[in-house]
């Protein structure tokens, strides 16, 4: 894994906060900012698998907080970030990796469904945004990250609401790096492919208790899909992720980075 080293404001070490930091990417992009030496908060709604990651990450060293935090509620992310400003300073780097993903056909796919991956992955995204963005305006620096996905880019089917929520987060990631591009701030999504990680695991069995197949077969499918025949290692969006926090990436903004084996070339 590439470390970039944590950058330095006023001789504080920025603080990142990643959101759905306990598990899968979350836990792999919450070891790459503590390795690198950045201040570090994750949050999400599982305590258990917070505190798991937070004593991993610090018995390694790192220096890391956790708080529980839904932010398909603005009022709790709020309360994130007071908790965080008492405590520990400005977010200046966040990373709204919270998200879900859940295979259906579009007209087996109930309502409560498309409605909650909608308000996780978009609406999640953008409380976030809204609520920890004027910190940075103010300091006059900072890196907004996006998880988004492949399917920010292209459709896949079975999973209507997971593709329209994520063109709307590179959506969003485009509009507001227009925003704040003359005020030090920047904004960019990651569009990975198939990970090598529980979720797509998760989405694996689903399709496999579907279809009669084996599980095996079905990440080989996934895998398949991309030119270099593999599932992608959180490590390697993690690594990405440092790349674009850093002071040297200021002049990247407003894009949609593929990390998928060559599976979307645009």
């Amino acid at each position: 894994m590439i470390c970039y080293g944590a950058e330095v404001a006023n001789g504080e070490k920025h603080l990142v906060l990643v959101t759905g930091g306990g598990g899968g990417l979350g836990r792999a992009l919450a070891g790459a900012f503590a390795g690198a030496g950045y201040g570090l908060v994750i949050s999400g709604r599982n305590q258990k698998t917070l505190q798991t990651t937070a004593e991993e990450i610090s018995r390694q060293g790192g220096e890391i907080r956790y708080f529980l935090c839904d932010v398909t509620r603005k009022n709790e992310v709020e309360s994130l970030a007071r908790e965080i400003g008492r405590e520990l300073g400005t977010v200046q780097v966040l990373i709204n990796n919270a998200g879900i993903a859940r295979a259906a056909g579009f007209l087996e796919m109930p309502d409560s469904l498309w409605e909650e991956i909608l308000k996780t992955n978009l609406t999640g995204a953008y409380n976030c945004c809204k609520v920890f963005l004027a910190g940075m305006m103010q300091s006059g620096w900072g890196r907004i990250i996006n998880i988004a996905s492949t399917t920010a880019k292209v459709g896949y089917p079975y999973v209507t609401a997971y593709t329209a929520s994520k063109h709307g987060v590179l959506g969003l990631t485009r509009s507001l790096a227009l925003e704040t591009a003359r005020r030090g701030v920047t904004v960019n999504a990651i569009c990975p492919g198939y990970l090598n990680d529980e979720m797509t695991r998760d989405n694996a069995r689903r399709m496999a208790e579907r279809t009669g197949k084996k599980v095996e077969d079905i990440l080989a499918l996934f895998a398949a899909s991309a030119p270099q025949n593999r599932l992608i290692e959180p490590e390697e969006v993690a690594s990405l992720a440092l790349l674009l926090a850093g002071e040297k990436s200021a002049g990247i903004t407003g894009q949609g980075i593929n990390i998928d084996g060559g599976a979307v070339m645009v």
